[in-house]
């Protein structure tokens, strides 16, 4: 019994003094709590909307402060008309457009029916439903206010809303793209990572690098044969999605194309970058889906709308690649945009591969010198 007690004491010991098992038993706990408890919500706040007010008038205005005092939207835009709501809704800018027609605040006043417009950008299904039933209940709240029992009836507002982009608002609209940013990322990073480990752990690493090849030579091509098939795997996505799911390819099949081998080549360069790290295969698959899945799935937009994440969360989802990736695919598959709507995001895409696969090279560089 002694010797058994000793042993489970010696155990003790030994997962105290590993950090990284502590990390696991406690700090990955905290996180995901902190992050379900009081940061990760469907919850709709601070959502950016435009405004198209034809009327000026003053129940116009007094619906339009309440619904920006509600907490739930931000106006960004005042559009001045029907183009101008398409062109902002290509660009990404606005959620939800809030339309007032000419003669709204006459024909409430005056008991005729008055009616709302709402049109919802439904590339994202979910947000959309949400913010139109917001700004639903408030008008039609500011209305029953207006009209108190016991005072003489008048006409009440109809809020006609409309969905953008997503009419039938079917939810591989925006399942898809985020299912296709995950998958390449995740496995794109995961096989690189686990097999420039295994070439270390079992210390052939060192054998290639003194041969004629030189070190990037010897990198690129360890991953080229996943660049090329993380790219068919990504073709076989999109072409699922169109055939199967019926989601629209409104924009260029070749800007997709490119889009998808840059965002490869940039989830490649982060396995590279882990690789270099990594001693073992164990640890660079626990590190790959560490910081590839849970970032992907929480601080992307794919679940959970950034917007209402608090600002510490909005600030990391910047340096998230599948935020980037989500956006380009519902801007060419979804809204049909080209490159003019979407160079910030290539731009950004590419900035990211090149600093990771710097850093990899100068770090697999002075590991081996």
């Amino acid at each position: 019994m002694n010797r058994f007690l000793a042993f489970v004491k010696k155990e003790f010991f030994h997962i105290l003094r590993d950090r990284r098992t502590l990390l696991i038993l406690f700090g990955m706990p905290l996180v995901m709590v902190a992050l379900f408890g009081f940061a990760l919500t469907n919850e709709i706040k601070n959502a950016k909307i435009a405004l198209l007010d034809f009327d000026h008038g003053l129940h116009s205005q007094q619906i339009t402060n309440r619904l920006l005092s509600s907490g739930y939207f931000r106006l960004v835009e005042n559009v001045r008309s029907y183009e101008g709501i398409e062109a902002t809704f290509r660009r990404g800018e606005v959620r939800l457009v809030v339309v007032f027609p000419p003669n709204f605040s006459n024909d409430y006043v005056h008991g005729q029916q008055a009616q709302v417009q709402l049109l919802a950008d439904a590339s994202e299904q979910n947000t959309a439903i949400s913010l139109t039933n917001y700004a639903t209940n408030i008008i039609q709240g500011y209305a029953n206010e207006q009209n108190p029992s016991g005072s003489q009836p008048v006409a009440q507002i109809n809020v006609e809303p409309r969905m953008v982009f997503n009419p039938e608002l079917k939810g591989a609209f925006v399942f898809v793209p985020g299912v296709m940013a995950m998958v390449l990322l995740l496995v794109s990073a995961l096989m690189t990572s686990v097999t420039i480990a295994r070439e270390k752990e079992t210390g052939t690493m060192e054998v290639l690098m003194v041969s004629p090849l030189t070190q990037p030579q010897i990198l690129f091509g360890k991953v080229l044969p996943y660049l090329l098939l993380s790219f068919l795997n990504g073709c076989l996505i999109i072409a699922l999605g169109v055939f199967l799911l019926g989601i629209p390819l409104n924009g260029s099949l070749a800007l997709l194309l490119v889009e998808t081998l840059l965002f490869i080549f940039l989830a490649l360069s982060i396995g590279i970058l882990i690789s270099t790290i990594a001693d073992t295969q164990l640890v660079a698959m626990f590190a790959s889906l560490l910081i590839m899945l849970m970032p992907t799935i929480f601080l992307s937009g794919f679940i959970f709308p950034i917007e209402s994440m608090p600002a510490p969360l909005q600030i990391i989802s910047n340096v998230i690649p599948a935020k980037y990736f989500i956006s380009i695919v519902k801007g060419i598959m979804i809204k049909g945009v080209g490159l003019g709507n979407l160079w910030k995001e290539t731009l950004v895409l590419i900035g990211m591969s090149g600093v990771f696969t710097a850093i990899s090279l100068r770090n697999l560089k002075s590991r081996l010198s």
